[in-house]
């Protein structure tokens, strides 16, 4: 898995299949602002949708895998990853606990 994919060098992009899953979370941990934004805009408060925490969880384990099992090994990025994973979880466990999986949407 740490071996670049071949048919992206031709764009001249070095990228292994632990890079793309590192990215990829990156860029689902980051989006998770997006998907808050919009809820926000459309209730006109501030809402945290499940869909945020599911987003955090899902961006924090693939960055964390990323960090832990690449080349990279980097301690700094397993530390950065693994408190957002943890607490985002927590959060996610706390939201169904008091408002169910299937909550109102009027609940926020």
């Amino acid at each position: 898995m740490n071996e670049q994919i071949v048919w992206l060098s031709g764009f001249g992009v070095h990228i292994t299949p632990w890079k793309l899953i590192g990215l990829t979370g990156a860029l689902m941990f980051g989006g998770r602002w997006l998907i808050q934004f919009i809820a926000s805009k459309r209730y006109g408060k501030p809402v945290i949708p499940r869909a945020f925490w599911y987003m955090s969880i899902v961006g924090s384990l693939m960055t964390l895998s990323y960090f832990l099992f690449s080349s990279k090994q980097d301690a700094v990025g397993v530390l950065q990853n693994l408190f957002p994973a943890f607490t985002a979880t927590y959060s996610l466990y706390l939201d169904i606990k008091h408002r169910g999986w299937h909550r109102d949407r009027a609940d926020h």
